[in-house]
């Protein structure tokens, strides 16, 4: 998840919470409202009937024409039962049907005096008082469904409210998160587009002393910095293999014409061949440094070519059999091979050299046989090269690190090498986004597997 959107989520989530507790105090503290006002009324209906009885002079005969006057002028479906001292009803609202009353809430009366209870249905406001010098008790019931309903809308516009408010804080946060981000994101792609050979671009920085101007800023002293580091490594790297190259092609040259020309005993003939083998291999070696040096994994699909895998496996091979002239390669191409299959791959020509030369004097160096098979196989999403050999395998535990540099097995105690054979294979292989395995598949048996992804 992006910064932008965990912000803009973050504060989304901090505003829902906050209205959603301000919803909730609004919802609660209406609730107490209503009942407040309706208990209110509940009290001003009893002092109003209190009144009435206190000021009628035939309370039974002028009863029923003072209720039906005035009735629901403030309560709602009301109902109305008046007591005497004996507990006897003497008057009701109800007419149509069988009156009921709790006879427990009558003695209750006797001790609270006034009872509200708002859990019934209806809800029941009781109170019992002396008018005229006579004890009535006067229970008034009713049903709030003005305030109820209104409570019940305000429940539905809150959560409207609430859902759009998210929605709309959801939204403006993003954008407006996008908006105070655009510098970072700016910056990000500045940054994105600096490789190794473009440790020289500085990213724009502008007036404001910002923290996203200010990391700018920093960024361009580290890069400065950088390329002052890599330039000295290239240099030095570029100048040290340049130099070294010439002699070694000397030596070789030299050693060439002293093994052909030279009359020497077989002890000293086998040691100048020898010689000759590091010379060559210290000369690949140096090579193969050079060439890297002018490569990356951002600038290398800037020049890629049409290769063909046939032909840098017999270059590869002829190389190698300058210095191991006993070294034969058996070369097939699959029968899965598809026949449209073109043997064709995106990549360096020269790079992807170096790695069948690594990898074909490993065979001639550590094969009982002295014998290389190449086997291709291509499908229309892949392009693989095995490279067999017969001789001692490696051990498991020494196959994960196979392709680190200066590694080498058990098998190569008494075999001359510099360990970074098969790291500059790796390497190369990665610039060109292909993949290299080992494997034994059986006794004795070496397998190099070369992964080319097909380009689609």
């Amino acid at each position: 998840m992006t910064l932008k959107r965990k912000i803009a989520l973050t504060i989304s989530v901090a505003f829902s919470l906050l209205f959603a507790m301000v919803m909730a105090v609004i919802y609660l503290s209406f609730n107490d409202f209503r009942r407040d006002e309706f208990k209110e009324r509940f009290r001003q209906r009893l002092e109003f009937t209190s009144h009435f009885i206190s000021k009628s002079k035939d309370f039974e005969e002028e009863a029923p024409i003072f209720f039906n006057e005035n009735s629901d002028n403030i309560l709602l479906n009301e109902t109305i039962l008046i007591f005497n001292s004996e507990k006897e009803l003497i008057y009701s609202t109800i007419k149509d049907r069988n009156v009921t009353w709790d006879s427990v809430l009558l003695k209750e009366l006797d001790e609270k005096k006034i009872i509200y209870t708002e859990k019934t249905v209806p809800e029941i406001y009781a109170a019992l008082r002396n008018i005229n010098g006579e004890n009535y008790y006067i229970l008034t019931s009713a049903l709030d469904t003005n305030g109820k309903s209104k409570l019940e809308y305000l429940k539905y516009l809150l959560i409207t409210a609430y859902v759009m408010s998210t929605l709309l804080i959801g939204f403006f946060s993003y954008y407006f998160m996008g908006q105070f981000l655009r510098p970072l994101e700016d910056l990000n792609t500045e940054i994105s587009e600096v490789t190794a050979h473009k440790l020289t671009t500085q990213i724009p920085v502008q007036e404001s002393n910002d923290e996203i101007n200010v990391l700018a800023k920093s960024f361009n002293t580290m890069i400065a910095r950088l390329d002052d580091v890599f330039q000295s490594q290239k240099d030095f790297t570029a100048s040290a293999s340049h130099e070294i190259r010439t002699p070694i092609t000397r030596m070789a040259f030299q050693l060439e014409n002293l093994i052909k020309f030279g009359e020497h005993s077989p002890d000293t003939l086998s040691s100048l061949k020898q010689i000759q083998r590091d010379v060559y291999q210290l000369s690949d070696l140096t090579n193969s440094l050079l060439l890297l040096t002018k490569f990356d994994k951002e600038n290398i699909q800037s020049i890629y070519e049409e290769v063909r895998i046939d032909e840098v496996i017999f270059e590869a091979f002829e190389a190698v059999e300058k210095s191991y002239p006993a070294l034969k390669l058996d070369f097939l191409i699959s029968e899965d091979t598809s026949e449209n299959g073109l043997l064709t791959i995106a990549g360096i020509h020269s790079l992807l050299v170096i790695v069948f030369i690594n990898l074909f004097k490993n065979a001639a160096v550590y094969s009982d046989d002295v014998e290389v098979d190449v086997l291709i196989t291509e499908t229309s999403d892949m392009l693989t090269v095995d490279v067999i050999s017969h001789g001692e395998t490696i051990p498991e535990e020494e196959q994960a690190k196979l392709f680190e540099a200066f590694m080498r097995g058990n098998n190569s105690q008494h075999i001359s090498g510099s360990g970074l054979g098969l790291r500059i294979v790796k390497r190369i292989l990665e610039y060109h986004g292909a993949k290299i395995g080992y494997s034994s598949p059986a006794e004795y048996i070496n397998k190099f597997s070369v992964i080319f992804a097909k380009q689609s």
